[in-house]
């Protein structure tokens, strides 16, 4: 079996395509020209180079295709980018959905996000009952993901063989480029002072993610969407978890809420001027502070999906991360 995985070089999308060779399939990659290769280095992959704006060079990428993942697209908490935001990944979906039915591929796996959801008021629970609302989104990133999400719902709708992933946060190794939990359970290697702000969110690890796609894949019922979360839990307990993985003791400072909403604001700026990676935003500080009673009973009852122990994905990424620089 052939499967094309957009957005391979990604940190979703490098863990997927090791699993589904753990699985003996075949993968080809449909890799942004530019993109660094190193979460692909040595895997026993086909390459091809291509944008998914793109129409032409997605339908010659799925030639020959039996399922198409689709985790392409661009990911941003900073103001300012709606525009580059809706045209990756509303307007990449569409012509990926396009190229689809072109080429006559048989199934889509289409990795949305839990923020694509509606958002709902505390003491409810989000399930996959909740529908993708662009109209209400917290930000526009999204407000993206959710009109994205509706195209790929429709194109169901009308018998295209799709199914819709939503993960939680993800964190976990094979994190090349960085995410922004990745970049702040990463900075415990190097400070001598832990800063953080009170809230709590659903996290997921990265291969839990990867195994429940494939099973999508395998098992998920056409049109049908899965929530692939993992365990609620406060920022600060990541951060002990981190420490306690470097066998320190490292100091963590729970920095006040009005304190933490003044230097979100200035945050964006400072880290364009830096060329840093943000992690903490107005978006950030209002996400661990919403709704994330999240569960993932249909994607356990349908798929077999079973997330393990966040603490020990905050572990690995550690473990992962000292690996990689073993000087620290």
């Amino acid at each position: 079996m052939l499967n094309l995985v957009t957005g391979a070089t990604g940190h979703i999308g490098n863990v997927l395509v090791r699993e589904l060779l753990a699985k003996n399939e075949r993968v080809r990659a449909f890799i942004l020209p530019g993109d660094l290769l190193t979460p692909l280095q040595d895997l026993d992959i086909e390459i091809v180079y291509g944008n998914i704006l793109d129409r032409d060079a997605l339908v010659d990428a799925m030639q020959g295709v039996d399922c198409v993942y689709h985790l392409a697209g661009m990911i941003s908490i900073l103001p300012g980018a709606a525009a580059k935001l809706f045209r990756v990944n509303v307007d990449g979906t569409r012509n990926v959905l396009d190229a689809i039915r072109q080429s006559g591929v048989g199934r889509l796996v289409y990795v949305s996000s839990i923020h694509a959801l509606g958002m709902v008021q505390h003491g409810i629970t989000i399930d996959e009952s909740i529908p993708f609302d662009p109209d209400h989104a917290m930000g526009d990133y999204d407000k993206s993901k959710a009109r994205a999400s509706q195209l790929v719902v429709q194109a169901a709708g009308d018998g295209l063989n799709a199914v819709i992933v939503c993960p939680t946060g993800v964190i976990g190794p094979y994190d090349y480029n960085f995410s922004e939990m990745g970049t702040l359970i990463g900075s415990m290697l190097h400070t001598p002072v832990a800063f953080s702000v009170r809230g709590s969110y659903d996290f997921v690890d990265v291969r839990d993610v990867a195994h429940g796609l494939v099973m999508a894949a395998e098992k998920g019922a056409p049109g049908s969407i899965y929530i692939l979360s993992g365990e609620y839990i406060a920022i600060s307990e990541i951060l002990r978890t981190a420490s306690g993985a470097l066998g320190r003791k490292t100091p963590i400072i729970n920095v006040p809420f009005p304190l933490a909403k003044i230097a979100a604001r200035v945050s964006p700026a400072y880290c364009r001027l830096t060329h840093r990676k943000a992690h903490l935003t107005p978006y950030s500080l209002s996400t661990i502070q919403s709704n994330a009673i999240v569960t993932h009973r249909k994607a356990t009852q349908e798929l077999g999906y079973s997330p393990r122990c966040i603490r020990d994905s905050v572990r690995d990424l550690i473990y992962w991360l000292r690996e990689k620089s073993p000087a620290t």
